[in-house]
């Protein structure tokens, strides 16, 4: 049979029921699994055979849908973790240890710009933020003997930034790294990162996957392509034996997907961010229909972002969308299907005028969240971004004024009149 399209996928991939088994994903709600003899047990725990024991590492439910996105990605592997965060962590701790050095893109979501500059760094890993605009010999200077990776998210939160992916893994490779790409707002339904050059993606599976705000997960995908061995010394977490797996080299025990098991065996057994198979569940519910819901999203994010444009109490609007956005080319390469429902824009007057225009609004709701089915708005740098200095949101693209508008799947018409009775109101 050929390769199934995204639409099929999302319904069908990662679960395939046998004889009398249900039609509908499971939730495999245990925390231990049994086994007849005492050495089928200790084969599971020496990774000499595939299996279930304790749901802190696997769970069919999770592996079922992980293996979903990875489908939908076009990776060899993937691992479901218990939040967004949790994914971008493990992605970039599973290949730096203390003493190691990373390289990621300024204009970030806040709480991932927090997360590489305060607390990795407490646990003695640096990263050093560029800006993903700038020509190749200024990133150039950002790397280190010790980098391991480069960071980057497809489309940043909350300023809607399109990043060059080619470019960032060109630059990437040149220097013997993995890219690790956010893909949460693009989504694989509108951008494969691998298939630019990418070797790791994230998502916070919380946003467009649940899509509906019932859930918090994320999840990383590895491509399988990304040659550990060819860098052994820069890797030697992947490349030199295990001592906990006695001995065990994860690129020789399991070649493209080397990455994704130590980062399951080692990390999740230790660290222990699952992701419950309740959520996994609800999950899997939100993928089904991923590849109705995001034309959706984009379609009625571009109409919104075309009537801002048009509107004199607005000052500047980004959405790749527009003919005239900075990123518009960009966008037409990476997402020629549209980018997301997520715009960036500011209101002519002060910030105070900002807060009050949201304050107005009826059905849109001031939330922390972004990315579901029900259109929402939040100030960053009164909200997600408020812990960073002014010198800080500015290098992260977040001006004062920024309004992040995420457009859901109700009827557009009602999403434009709802900002606009707020905006008269200022």
């Amino acid at each position: 049979m050929k390769k199934l399209k995204q639409a099929t996928l999302c319904v069908q991939a990662g679960w395939t029921p046998k004889k009398g088994e249900p039609r509908v994903l499971p939730i495999y709600q245990s925390t231990t699994f049994k086994y007849d003899t005492s050495e089928q047990m200790g084969k599971l725990f020496d990774l000499e055979e595939s299996g279930y024991f304790y749901t802190r590492l696997q769970n069919p439910t999770n592996d079922a849908v992980a293996d979903k996105i990875a489908q939908l990605e076009g990776g060899v592997g993937a691992m479901l973790t218990s939040s967004g965060q949790a994914a971008n962590f493990y992605a970039v701790f599973n290949i730096c240890r203390a003493g190691d050095h990373f390289v990621t893109t300024n204009a970030i979501y806040g709480g991932t710009y927090n997360l590489f500059s305060v607390t990795m760094k407490q646990l003695g890993i640096e990263c050093t933020f560029v800006d993903q605009n700038a020509p190749v010999e200024e990133l150039d200077k950002a790397f280190r003997p010790n980098t391991k990776c480069v960071f980057g998210e497809t489309i940043t939160n909350p300023g809607v930034e399109v990043l060059d992916i080619e470019k960032m893994a060109r630059l990437a490779h040149s220097h013997g790294v993995p890219l690790i790409i956010d893909n949460t707002f693009a989504t694989p339904i509108n951008c494969r990162p691998f298939e630019w050059g990418a070797d790791i993606v994230t998502h916070s599976t919380t946003k467009y996957m649940d899509g509906h705000a019932t859930s918090v997960g994320g999840v990383i995908v590895d491509s399988g392509n990304f040659d550990w061995d060819a860098h052994q010394e820069t890797f030697p977490g992947l490349t030199t034996p295990d001592a906990s797996y006695h001995g065990l080299t994860y690129t020789k025990a399991f070649g493209k997907a080397a990455y994704i098991t130590k980062a399951t065996v080692h990390l999740m057994r230790d660290m222990g961010s699952i992701q419950s198979p309740q959520n996994a569940f609800l999950l899997n519910l939100g993928l089904e229909t991923l590849h109705l819901r995001v034309p959706r999203h984009c379609e009625n994010a571009q109409k919104v972002a075309e009537w801002l444009k048009a509107n004199p109490l607005v000052a500047w609007v980004h959405y790749s969308g527009l003919k005239d956005d900075k990123y518009h080319e960009l966008g037409q390469k990476y997402l020629p299907n549209g980018s997301c429902g997520v715009i960036a824009f500011g209101l002519k007057g002060t910030r105070e005028d900002a807060i009050r225009f949201m304050d107005n609004l009826k059905f849109i709701c001031i939330v922390t969240h972004v990315a579901d089915a029900r259109t929402c708005v939040l100030h960053p740098a009164s909200h997600t971004h408020r812990q960073l200095s002014d010198e800080q949101l500015r290098e992260a693209g977040v001006s004062p004024d920024l309004i992040r508008l995420s457009v859901g799947i109700e009827d557009v018409n009602d999403i434009i009149a709802d900002l606009e009775q707020a905006m008269q109101q200022m």
